[in-house]
């Protein structure tokens, strides 16, 4: 009989993806802030987050190779010291260099522990409603939005950009360690016992071979230019929302509500690949995720942000489980980890051109415009690469594993 704390584990995950990834999005808010008290140019504060996802993507494979070793709970236990000290460093900088090197460095290194780990484990905590477990966790990770966002933006405007980092520096120590000291490893089952043996009888595929296939040539790109697309719009968006007129607090809870739509999205679109198929709805998906970035060059009233929310925020979420999906559709289950580490890798070097390259464009415009545009083709790029998915797998039971 499966153990119920399994769900605890559910539970862990959850916490820690949206303490964690809720801290390093905190910089969406806090841009201006920062820059107003500092000086500093928009392009130098982002790139603290360009930092944060190309380091977290690199971070990530060094992590879970160490939580095979070493056990989940040593990786997130270290993650969590290391992501209170990274914020703390942050709000103490007094030049944009050091400040990328507390909430850019050691943020993204933090962050790279809890994500791959923690879905990792749940993954072996679970022999049924697997699935179901992996998207909880990333639901979990995307109420970050919901809660550190709006949290964040309150401590700005009570208080400073400096104290609101400190805080939730010290935030992330007291809800991050108590949680990483209650992860467990999976117990011993019967049929985790045969599966390991079946696996020992068959050769195990060719990590090389497969990270040049078609399949995940095609993965990789789709995953990177979904990111690419929509990291600048996602990260900039409070300071292009004032930029049009709309109240910070406002602005702040559209993005929130952006968050709350991705929690349905997953959901949705999960439901919808099962019946549909993958690929048709992957397609629809950054489809409507391009109409919805075009779509916040229109608007002009709060309600029409609202709105348009609503539908970034469904499709974007929407598809990210589906990446995972696919790449176990294509790909053996003993070469996942490895496989769909370097479909995130290649994600997270698209999630860090969007900072940056906003706060290049704001700082030389003086105009978001050109963000979104340019966010516009890259998204229907994603989509056309999506159509080039050869027919997927059918039932293979000497090629992969079940």
């Amino acid at each position: 009989m499966p153990s119920p704390y399994r769900w605890v584990i559910v539970g862990l995950g959850g916490l820690m993806g949206c303490v964690a990834i809720g801290a390093m999005f905190s910089l969406a808010v806090l841009l201006g802030p920062i820059s107003a008290a500092t000086g500093w140019s928009r392009a130098a504060i982002s790139s603290a987050m360009t930092l944060d996802f190309l380091v977290m993507g690199f971070a990530g494979f060094a992590w879970g190779a160490a939580s095979d070793r070493l056990g989940t709970r040593v990786v997130v236990l270290t993650g969590a010291i290391i992501l209170g000290a990274g914020l703390w460093l942050a709000s103490r900088a007094t030049s944009p260099l050091m400040f990328q090197l507390g909430f850019g460095v050691f943020v993204g290194v933090a962050c790279g522990a809890f994500i791959a780990p923690m879905i990792a484990a749940v993954t072996a905590w679970f022999d049924t409603q697997r699935a179901l477990a992996v998207s909880l966790v990333s639901a979990g990770m995307g109420m970050a939005p919901m809660t550190m966002s709006p949290f964040a933006a309150w401590l700005v405007s009570h208080y400073d950009w400096r104290t609101a980092l400190a805080v939730l520096g010290c935030l992330a120590w007291v809800f991050l360690i108590p949680a990483a000291l209650l992860v467990r490893q999976p117990p011993r089952t019967d049929h985790a016992t045969a599966a390991a043996a079946m696996d020992a009888g068959r050769p195990v595929p060719r990590v090389k071979a497969a990270l040049l296939s078609v399949p995940f040539i095609v993965l990789g790109m789709t995953f990177f230019l979904c990111c690419a697309a929509h990291s600048g719009p996602l990260f900039h968006f409070v300071s292009y929302a004032i930029t049009c007129g709309v109240p910070m607090m406002a602005a702040v809870s559209i993005y929130s509500v952006e968050g709350l739509a991705g929690l349905g999205g997953r959901l949705l679109l999960g439901v919808a690949a099962d019946r549909l198929g993958v690929k048709p709805v992957l397609i629809g998906g950054l489809f409507v995720q391009s109409l919805a970035i075009q779509g916040y060059m229109l608007a002009s009233r709060q309600s029409e942000f609202y709105l348009l929310g609503i539908v970034f925020g469904t499709a974007y979420s929407g598809v990210m489980p589906l990446y995972a999906v696919l790449a176990r559709e294509y790909f053996d289950q003993r070469i996942m980890g490895t496989v769909f580490g370097a479909a995130i890798m290649l994600s997270s070097v698209g999630m860090a051109l969007g900072p940056v390259a906003g706060g290049w464009i704001f700082d030389t415009y003086h105009d978001y415009r050109w963000l979104y545009l340019s966010s516009t083709a890259i998204a229907l790029a994603a989509t056309a690469v999506a159509f080039t998915f050869p027919p997927l797998p059918r039932a293979q039971p000497k090629a992969v594993a079940t």
